[in-house]
């Protein structure tokens, strides 16, 4: 088909060339933005007195009517246009004839394409906020429902302090209120509106660039045409921000998949959420989080892709911005597939409440606070350490726990030890008294969750 733009060119383009120049084959994907852009950008042309009333409710009517057609499956959006501004214009025209091509007065492609962009991104960073959210209601509920519900914290995957499945999630709370406030953020941030920017220095015509801006719902025009048309930071903000999301994502996987195996047996994942072997008959695969784990990398990559296409581009536009496109495209919907699954599996997990408790009275997760003990009765804290030490390499001989020793063996070590040392050292002991804000302790975690309700607005 002949192009919108072919009139400086006396000869066809050679297909090779035409194919490998077309965006159409994702850029449909911008179809919805495309025809809300277009009938705000007529509006303001009718408005201005650049078009006739009638040939602004001509237009519109016919854009309408492109979009109810492709919506309802009566118009395919086909390989023969170049782009899907091509086929949003060459209908119209087709529809209402000469009336339709006043649609892209005051406009070029390189505003056109940006704000299309930006309505995309912008639309997409609400819907991911809003999975954001359902994956928080979750995480909070799990939190009010397990206060008391015991396990080993650890550091360098080795056994470290006691603390609550609550506070243990509640770290992960934390890391997703975070990304939420990175979507926001940015939005606030990309939120001007680049049309009537032209191809790079504007227009001749009296455009009403806030008042587009408006019925956009933007904060309002951007300030510079060559940045508008040129300026893909947003992008890289938002591809930055979900591959945060994915980094959160992975490390929940990361342990979610260490308390399903059998040395563990934490918590027992849903049939819905996992799979077996084709093989082994006994087994039950974590498939979900090994999955979210592993397209972790293929949002990170399209990141360094626009990051490597944006580094080395002059002012203003330059074709390669065409590679902003696919790969954001495919980000935005692994994360929000993933985060939409991990949500789901997570709601149905089943924890083994007393094989987490057992794990935590292992390991001498208490022996932090046999060594504060020893503190309280008058011993500094570096002798304290000391005393522990030896008496964990004799728990270790013996192959039993501190608790497990008798009054006697401790006093060997110590003058200090007393009968009390159980109490101080036994499991419920050791998180309760952890009652600074954003430790474990059941009162510390009560604050902190209403501190969330809040947040969630629930």
């Amino acid at each position: 088909m002949a192009q919108l733009w072919g009139g400086r060119f006396t000869k066809e383009t050679d297909k090779l060339v035409y194919d490998f120049n077309a965006s159409i084959s994702f850029d449909r994907l911008l179809f919805d933005q495309d025809i809300e852009g277009s009938i705000a950008h007529v509006t303001m042309l009718g408005k201005q007195g650049i078009v006739s009333e009638n040939e602004m409710k001509e237009i519109i009517e016919g854009l309408k009517g492109i979009h109810k057609d492709v919506s309802e499956g009566k118009l395919e959006i086909t390989k023969e246009y170049e782009d899907v501004h091509s086929f949003v214009e060459a209908n119209l025209i087709d529809r209402i004839g000469d009336v339709g091509k006043k649609l892209h007065t005051g406009r070029s492609r390189n505003d056109q394409v940006a704000l299309d962009m930006r309505l995309y991104v912008r639309s997409a960073i609400l819907e991911v906020d809003e999975a954001l959210e359902e994956l928080l209601k979750v995480i909070l509920g799990i939190m009010e429902e397990n206060v008391e519900t015991y396990m080993p914290g650890f550091t360098h995957l080795q056994k470290a302090q006691p603390t609550t499945i609550a506070h243990h999630f509640g770290a992960y709370f934390e890391m997703f209120k975070r990304d939420r406030s990175r979507m926001s953020d940015i939005y606030e941030r990309m939120n001007y509106c680049p049309l009537g920017a032209g191809a790079l220095a504007g227009t001749t015509y009296p455009l009403d660039r806030f008042y587009t801006a408006k019925l956009l719902s933007f904060n309002g025009p951007t300030l510079n045409s060559m940045d508008s048309v040129s300026d893909r930071d947003y992008v890289v903000e938002f591809l930055s921000a979900l591959s945060l999301v994915m980094m959160h994502l992975s490390r929940f996987s990361e342990e979610i998949i260490i308390w399903n195996s059998n040395e563990y047996r934490f918590i027992e994942i849903d049939d819905a959420y996992s799979t077996g072997s084709s093989i082994m008959p006994q087994k039950k695969n974590p498939d979900i989080a090994e999955l979210v784990r592993g397209k972790t990398g293929r949002v990170y990559g399209a990141l360094m892709s626009i990051l490597t296409t944006m580094k080395g581009i002059p002012l203003a536009y330059n074709k390669d911005m065409q590679e902003d496109k696919e790969l954001t495209f495919d980000a935005i919907k692994t994360v929000s597939d993933c985060i939409t699954l991990f949500t789901g599996m997570l709601a149905t997990i089943k924890f083994n409440k007393d094989i987490m408790a057992k794990s935590a009275m292992k390991g001498f997760t208490n022996a932090t606070d046999a060594a504060d003990y020893l503190v309280k009765k008058g011993m500094p804290f570096r002798d304290a350490h000391g005393v522990i030490g030896r008496l964990v390499l004799y728990c270790i001989d013996k192959d039993c726990s501190i608790e497990d020793l008798s009054l006697e063996e401790l006093k060997n070590m110590s003058d200090l030890f007393e009968e009390d040392i159980y109490e101080a050292i036994s499991l419920k002991t050791c998180v309760e008294k952890r009652v600074t804000v954003g430790g474990p302790g059941m009162d510390a975690m009560k604050k902190v969750i209403d501190i969330e309700k809040e947040y969630l607005g629930i």
